[in-house]
């Protein structure tokens, strides 16, 4: 009996080792640092000197079919454990992405789509307090991303439980009390036939997340709380070293009430960039977002406005970054409080 289990075993691990060898893939660890000397106008910032480094493990391998697949584990500030997607990609069938919270999925990836030099209008040091759309990316989420045809796609994402909680192995999520996202979806169409056709990247998104019904007004108005919706459209222009764009987005967070439940936020964004040569790029982006309250109340639109000029400059693997930013109500808090500005200098280093 022993001699059999032994035989067994061998048998085993031969195999084993024939599967193993047969599918290897590969294991690659990037990563960088990036020191910021950041001031910003009317902020008791104390010492203005941060730091953050972030380490992406990424694995690679095919299965017999043709598809490949990754693996990206991300650990983007101080070591500290992100997120992380498993992503197949098919030959003929698209690219299907299990995503853990992480952002870049659904009409996540279009929140401002702008060209810039270095960050997005709000996160270069200042912070502006926009609310922008996030559809289900936020979330444990599905997303199918089909084939490129004539440099376009059109992409598919669900999320069974839009409620921005990142789950373990094994695990479930669950959110109480009022406002309680359900299951979401995103729908993209991202037309890129610049290159081919001399043509703008023109993209269109829409989210629509189920909610459930406020627990104060069951019984009495079942309808208070409708879809949380959102949706975007916007355009990219590329001529020579220039790319310019504008978009606009909407979120309409579903409350029918009247007084100072807020129906939902409208922004506008524009964004233009400069290559000056293969090293050094400049840029300007502005972002306006408006506020949007029930009627009945004495102030029924909040907005506020934030621009960022920056210039980066890269020689090998190192960059110098520097923003020059400004925000006005911010946090849409009206009248000279709220106004901002601020200078941010990164040095990143990556390996």
């Amino acid at each position: 009996m022993n001699k059999l289990s032994k035989i067994g075993l061998s048998a085993l691990c031969g195999s084993l080792a024939a599967v193993s060898a047969a599918n290897a893939g590969s294991l690659d660890v990037t990563g960088g640092a990036t020191t910021t000397w950041v001031s910003n106008e009317g902020t008791a910032s104390g010492n203005p000197l941060g730091f953050s480094s972030g380490i992406v493990f990424k694995g690679n391998g095919e299965l017999d079919n043709g598809t490949t697949f990754t693996l990206t584990l991300s650990q983007t500030d101080q070591s500290a454990y992100s997120n992380g997607t498993i992503v197949l990609d098919t030959p003929s069938f698209g690219k299907f992405t299990i995503n853990q919270a992480s952002g870049g999925v659904g009409i996540d990836v279009k929140d401002d789509a702008m060209p810039t030099a270095w960050e997005e209008t709000d996160g270069a040091g200042l912070t502006t307090g926009h609310d922008k759309i996030s559809g289900v990316g936020a979330s444990m989420s599905v997303e199918w991303k089909s084939p490129t045809v004539m440099g376009s796609t059109i992409s598919l994402a669900y999320a069974p439980h839009n409620n921005g909680i990142l789950v373990n192995d094994k695990g479930t999520s669950g959110s109480a009390g009022k406002n309680r996202m359900q299951g979401g979806y995103d729908v993209l169409l991202d037309l890129n036939t610049a290159n081919a056709y001399m043509l703008p990247n023109i993209f269109l998104g829409y989210s629509s997340t189920a909610q459930d019904i406020d627990a104060k007004t069951q019984g009495t108005n079942l309808d208070h709380n409708q879809d949380h919706e959102e949706g975007v459209a916007g355009a990219v222009f590329s001529i020579g070293p220039v790319k310019f764009g504008a978009q606009a987005s909407v979120e309409y967070l579903g409350n029918e009430q009247t007084g100072t439940d807020v129906w939902g936020y409208r922004n506008i964004a524009y964004g233009i960039s400069f290559n000056v040569s293969d090293n050094l790029s400049l840029s300007y982006g502005r972002h306006e977002s408006k506020k949007g309250l029930q009627s009945g109340t004495t102030e029924g639109t909040r907005v506020s406005e934030a621009e960022s000029y920056q210039i980066a400059y890269t020689i090998g693997g190192a960059s110098i970054k520097i923003a020059e930013n400004s925000v006005s109500d911010q946090n849409y808090v009206t009248g000279t409080t709220g106004d901002r500005d601020g200078t941010t200098v990164a040095l990143s280093l990556a390996f």
